[in-house]
């Protein structure tokens, strides 16, 4: 489970993974190759889009707003890709304009707060995707930090993968937050980045956020039963597609 083998490298993709190799509870592992999680899939093209189609993705879940998609495009349409806008935030915001004295973990903390109860249908929808998948599948946003990484941390908690790998994952997207600003910089050459903490993902906003929400509803399963539905049957299907001896 190294760094170099979880991050896949793309020219214009930054924050490109592989989910593979956490363990879990029962002593299974997540499949190597079969579900990933990404920045926005809309940069793809040329040798990118070559790697990307290597790797036999079959099912694409957008985590963005339509107007993203409209601004900033969408995967490249491909025969037997499927594709699934699931737009998870409902209350967007300006990292890069945010005052650069607003503390990260608990100003995520309080954002991750909201996506999970305002995106409870689209949240639902994108674990039945990833539960009736067979295929690899990748799930992503625009940096592939906050929104992909509720989900990833969702789908993890509910395989049964340990809280510390759930964190650790998370903080990945540290190894991407200089190319993730400088994408910034050149997207919007007349504009300051304000918030030092752009693209920044430290273990603490994960920790935080899950503290919170644990002593809420006693576990990451308690939430997704309470919140989504998610009964064993669905827990079950995960694990199935997903975990391996």
């Amino acid at each position: 489970m190294t760094r170099v083998r979880r991050h896949i490298a793309f020219e214009c993709l930054h924050n490109f993974r592989d989910l593979g190799g956490y363990r879990a509870a029962d002593g299974r592992t997540v499949r190597w190759g079969r579900l990933f999680r990404s920045d926005s899939l809309g940069k793809l093209q040329g040798q990118d889009w070559d790697r990307f189609l290597a790797l036999g993705i079959r099912t694409v879940i957008d985590l963005r707003h339509p107007w993203e998609i409209e601004r900033s495009g969408r995967v490249p349409r491909h025969q037997g890709l499927g594709y699934h806008n699931l737009s998870i935030e409902h209350r967007p915001y300006d990292q890069a304009g945010l005052d650069p004295d607003v503390e990260p973990a608990r100003f995520l903390a309080d954002r991750y707060t909201e996506v999970i109860h305002d995106g409870v249908k689209e949240l639902r929808r994108a674990l039945e995707i990833v539960a009736d998948e067979a295929a690899p599948l990748v799930f992503h946003c625009h940096s592939g930090k906050d929104r992909t990484g509720l989900l990833a941390m969702l789908v993890l908690a509910l395989v049964g993968v340990h809280e510390d790998d759930i964190v650790a994952d998370f903080a990945l997207t540290e190894l991407a937050t200089e190319r993730l600003v400088t994408e910034w910089h050149a997207a919007y050459p007349d504009l300051t980045l304000r918030w030092p903490a752009y693209g920044r993902a430290p273990a603490e906003i994960m920790r935080v956020f899950l503290a919170e929400l644990i002593a809420r509803y006693g576990s990451v399963r308690g939430y997704a039963a309470e919140q989504l539905a998610v009964d064993d049957d669905l827990v079950m299907a995960l694990r199935r597609q997903l975990l391996h001896r």
